[in-house]
């Protein structure tokens, strides 16, 4: 979720409980969570609007696949002022969704 939508949701308690939905992380490190499941914010999440698809919950783990290519590039800077000489060095990587199940993505209504 982005920043207005976590600014959202911590206002938000459970009806029959009254607790808040959003738990935040006591630890200086620990992170706020919902359900349990820790918070992430992002800002390429989209805000809470009408048909919107604002937040995700899941095992991101369990449903994505991270693959790496073996071996690195390294270039040297053919631009490089003289006595200083720049090397740029990347890897290809790729992701895929393996398991749709394992990520939920909470719709807002118009209303």
């Amino acid at each position: 979720m982005n920043r207005s939508t976590h600014s959202t949701v911590r206002k938000l308690k459970t009806a029959t409980e009254g607790q808040y939905l959003l738990q935040p992380g006591l630890a200086s490190a620990a992170p706020d969570t919902i359900l349990g499941i820790p918070v992430v914010i992002s800002e390429s999440m989209p805000a809470i609007g009408a048909n919107s698809l604002s937040i995700a919950l899941g095992d991101f783990r369990q449903a994505m696949t991270v693959i790496r290519r073996s071996g690195y590039k390294v270039l040297r800077d053919p631009y490089s002022t003289k006595g200083r000489t720049a090397f740029y060095a990347y890897m290809r990587v790729g992701a895929g969704t393996v398991d749709f199940n394992a990520i939920k993505l909470l719709k807002f209504s118009a209303s």
